[in-house]
């Protein structure tokens, strides 16, 4: 004779109906949010893939801001630029025609004109991007060029206060660029100074002033010998800085493109670990529903037996 214990069949109808009802709520649950899994217990291996998939996905999405903030920046330092060379290219032109045909008051009316054209050129190197300046290195809370000038309003200094230090933001993994290139490097090493730089010979703010006071001077001699072949030299150096910055643009674009093409395949990836699917997921639940029902029924159909019925 077997004998059962009085509560084994009450047991195990709750054990077998509360398992059906959890997977109820499960795939319930699937069903609205259209996501297979949310907890580690939903399947702790997908859940895992899931996490490193979306670790990932937030550095992709971090370096497509720090590219898109480069760009930002790199587009305001091409425009000052090209703007430089604008002042460059009329320096060089003053230089050319200030030759000993000219009066002195042609001269002097050039000079004004320089005068004129290192204040724009000041101001243009001073120049911010959302509150910060841009061509002082990190020191960018303080404008890099100081200007002064004597009691007749010329020009008579273009001090550099800023430092060689470039502010760089990660572009991909590993991968550090800087937009915007430092104002002045004489220190022979480092970024390449816009403005003045030991190797390359460009110190076009001091440049500017020779050529102000050899013209206010009449030294035309100086101005053609020393002046002009100075000044071409800092178009030379301005030129290659914005070749550097297009070049710098078209990588930038480059990095983005290949951020927006894995950041797409990851929302795919994660996509296949977490998504529901949802076909599967009505059949199941349908199925789930029928069965847990059932489970209801019988149990209250045992229940409802004598003890003696299940003794031999």
């Amino acid at each position: 004779m077997i004998r059962v214990a009085s509560n084994m069949i009450p047991d195990a109808l709750i054990n077998s109906v509360t398992r059906l009802n959890l997977r109820q709520q499960q795939l319930q649950n699937q069903a609205a949010t259209g996501l297979r899994v949310q907890n580690p217990e939903d399947d702790p291996t997908a859940m895992r893939r899931v996490l490193d998939l979306q670790a990932e996905a937030s550095s992709i999405a971090q370096y497509e801001q720090n590219i898109a903030q480069l760009k930002d920046q790199s587009t305001a330092s091409y425009n000052a630029m090209q703007s430089l060379k604008t002042i460059s290219d009329r320096a060089g032109e003053i230089a050319t025609q200030a030759d000993s045909t000219k009066s002195s008051q042609d001269l002097a009316t050039y000079a004004a004109e320089v005068t004129q054209l290192i204040q724009e050129a000041a101001q243009i190197m001073n120049s911010k991007y959302q509150g910060d300046y841009l061509f002082g290195g990190t020191l960018s809370d303080r404008a890099p060029f100081v200007l002064a000038t004597n009691a007749d309003g010329q020009v008579t200094s273009v001090t550099y206060e800023g430092n060689t230090s470039v502010a760089q933001a990660e572009i991909a993994e590993g991968v550090t660029l800087s937009a915007v290139p430092v104002g002045a490097n004489s220190s022979g090493t480092g970024p390449q100074g816009l403005i003045t730089d030991s190797r390359t010979g460009a110190d076009f703010f001091n440049h500017l002033i020779s050529l102000q006071n050899n013209l206010l001077a009449g030294n035309t001699a100086a101005i053609n010998g020393t002046d002009l072949p100075a000044l071409q030299n800092d178009e030379e150096n301005i030129i290659s800085q914005i070749a550097t910055t297009g070049a710098l643009q078209a990588r930038m674009d480059a990095a983005n493109n290949i951020a927006q093409n894995r950041a797409a395949s990851l929302d795919k990836l994660i996509s296949s670990q977490a998504d529901a699917d949802m076909a599967t997921v009505m059949v199941q639940l349908s199925e789930t529903q029928t069965a847990y029902q059932a489970a209801l029924a019988s149990g209250a159909k045992l229940l409802n037996l004598s003890l003696l019925d299940y003794l031999t």
